[in-house]
């Protein structure tokens, strides 16, 4: 942060003068924006020290003529809870944020009385997910507002990588206690004039709202075709309904629950990207209001598959929670949770079908069979998995564990961009580099998902090292396996085989991984395949779906941090849930 108002100035000053040179016709990546402002500190002669801050306010700067393009009554205004004064403050926290009551202690008040005299809806909280869903959700088309430096850097990646109209300004410090910040920059940024821009940056925000409103009651309903009245579920695993409608409800409600729908999201934009890019223009409201139904009943075929696949690893897997909820098989019992995943399954086949006449038969018939072998790959990946988990030996190489990979996740992102290039016309121009892209992606993936599980979710009441609880096969053990040597290998292998594990076993186990420098390799090997993927990227045509896909490894690959937290030990160090093999 720089320290003084003067030194601020000068880089804020640099930077709208460097922002008004740049072509502002579609988003900047987060490369970019560093590269851009790596330029602004060199030419000013000042350390890299300021170029976490110096992105925030030329990234703002990009977008200012973006969030002036929409009203003051679409507009968020986001405050940090940690504006407030940390002792006295009457107000409450709901499952929004803080629910700040204008009792005029802290300029929280201040600010948020000057943006809703203008029409803004005002949010005191901090993280881009929330941001997101109010974004997807359709409520705002835009965000400013006020947090702290490592808020915003990592909001970089969600939210501007998508398209969304954002400017910021950080915070003077991060010690989340009555903190400050400039007020008058603050003032200045609720009062961008409402001013349409002489060009409209390209935007993913439209496509990503209509894959989430596919999932949504009236649309879910008439896309799906259900074909009766929603069944009252009533208690816990007790049924009181027409059992002939309870399947169908309980996979529709899973279909709505949770998730990101990125599997449709890159379906639509597929489909877009070589039909004009007019979705992420300037006019994407009314061209994806626009989107044929056959072309929706297809990306959402995807999305059942996948859905499916949940249902069922969570069985194999005895998942206690999924979307923060009870998994199926744990509420209502692992024959009705099967039962479900094969309805979701015959769903997906027929919301295909069910559009020949509007696709073509030739069309369907290539969408199908991509679908058929994508549903086979996947089952071969989860099959050896469960092969390796349910074996007495756990001997795992690395280039095993990516080919099991390969096969699990690969084929989902392979087959929604397929579906969305085949409803658009032929897909020959693309099939190599389609496949080849999805294989990298699906890699990199699934090993920072693996990264991700020595990390927990609260969210989603996911338990950290999850993986090594279940015994799964990860590459991560395989890596492990690879490095150590001597006793070393042998305790990695016992402690595995006696499970249930106690959290001091789970400790002792990262330990090990951390000796062998598994995070640090499964980290370069992530680098490895996003540059194979990139690589696939550079060479694809239009240039629409070419950024697309960049767009893709931006945010599939969200990393975590370089090193996973401490497991945490348990005092009376009781073994650990774990998930017993069926």
């Amino acid at each position: 942060m720089p320290e003084s108002r003067q030194l601020r100035e000068l880089i804020r000053d640099r930077a709208v003068s460097t922002a008004a040179r740049i072509d502002k016709s579609r988003p900047l990546s987060k490369e970019e924006t560093e590269a851009v402002s790596r330029a602004v500190l060199s030419e000013l002669n000042l350390p890299e020290g300021y170029l976490g801050w110096t992105m925030v306010v030329f990234a703002s700067e990009f977008w200012r003529a973006q969030v002036a393009a929409v009203p003051y009554d679409r507009r968020l205004f986001l405050l940090p809870h940690c504006l407030k004064h940390a002792e006295g403050c009457p107000a409450d926290y709901d499952e929004f944020g803080l629910d700040c009551r204008k009792c005029g202690a802290c300029s929280i008040a201040d600010f948020r009385a000057r943006a809703e005299a203008l029409g803004y809806k005002v949010l005191v909280a901090e993280g881009s997910p929330i941001v997101m869903k109010i974004i997807v959700g359709g409520y705002v088309d835009a965000v400013v507002g006020v947090a702290c430096l490592n808020v915003l850097e990592k909001a970089i990646d969600r939210i501007l990588l998508a398209g969304v109209p954002s400017m910021a300004v950080p915070l003077l410090s991060s010690d989340c206690r009555n903190t400050s910040v400039d007020e008058d920059w603050v003032a200045e940024l609720i009062n961008t004039p409402h001013v349409e821009p002489k060009v409209h940056t390209r935007s993913y925000v439209h496509l990503m709202r209509a894959a989430a409103e596919m999932f949504q009651g009236p649309p879910l309903d008439r896309l799906a075709m259900r074909h009766r009245p929603s069944a009252d579920l009533a208690g816990r695993g007790k049924l009181a309904a027409d059992p002939i409608a309870v399947t169908e409800t309980l996979a529709l409600d899973f279909l709505a629950q949770g998730g990101k729908h990125s599997r449709p999201f890159i379906t639509l934009a597929a489909y877009d990207a070589v039909t004009g890019g007019h979705a992420t223009t300037g006019e994407g409201a009314r061209v994806v209001a626009k989107l044929p139904d056959a072309v929706k009943r297809a990306a959402m075929a995807i999305e059942t598959f996948h859905k499916a696949s949940l249902v069922h690893d969570d069985i194999e897997d005895d998942d206690l929670y999924r979307y923060g909820e009870e998994t199926l098989h744990h509420r209502f019992g692992t024959p009705t949770a099967i039962n479900v995943g094969d309805y979701l399954i015959g769903l997906g086949y027929r919301l295909v079908s069910r559009e020949t006449e509007a696709l073509g038969a030739e069309v369907a018939g290539d969408i199908l069979d991509r679908l058929a072998a994508a549903h086979m790959r996947l089952s071969e990946g989860q099959g050896a998995e469960l092969y390796w988990r349910d074996t007495a030996a756990k001997p795992l190489k690395p280039i095993d564990a990516l080919k099991i990979y390969a096969l699990k996740t690969a084929p989902a992102f392979e087959a929604a961009l397929y579906a969305g290039l085949r409803l658009a016309g032929s897909v020959e121009p693309y099939r190599d580099a389609v496949a080849a892209f999805a294989r990298h992606l699906g890699v990199a993936f699934q090993i920072l998902n693996d990264l991700g599980d020595w990390q927990g979710d609260q969210t989603n009441k996911r338990i950290a090292a999850g993986d090594v609880l279940g015994g799964r096969p990860t590459v991560l053990w395989a890596l492990a396996l690879e490095g150590l040597k001597g006793e070393d290998r042998e305790q990695l292998q016992q402690l595995v085989a006696e499970r249930p594990l106690t959290s001091s076993q789970v400790a002792r186990v990262r330990a090990l991984y951390r000796q062998a420098g598994v995070f640090e390799q499964a980290h370069r090997l992530v680098d490895k395949y996003q540059q194979r993927a990139e690589a696939v990227a550079d060479e694809v045509q239009p240039k629409e779906l070419r950024c697309l896909l960049y767009y893709l490894i931006d945010t599939v690959l969200e990393r975590p941090a370089e090193e996973p937290p401490p497991v945490i030990v348990s005092t009376i160090d009781s073994p650990l849930p774990v998930a017993t093999a069926p």
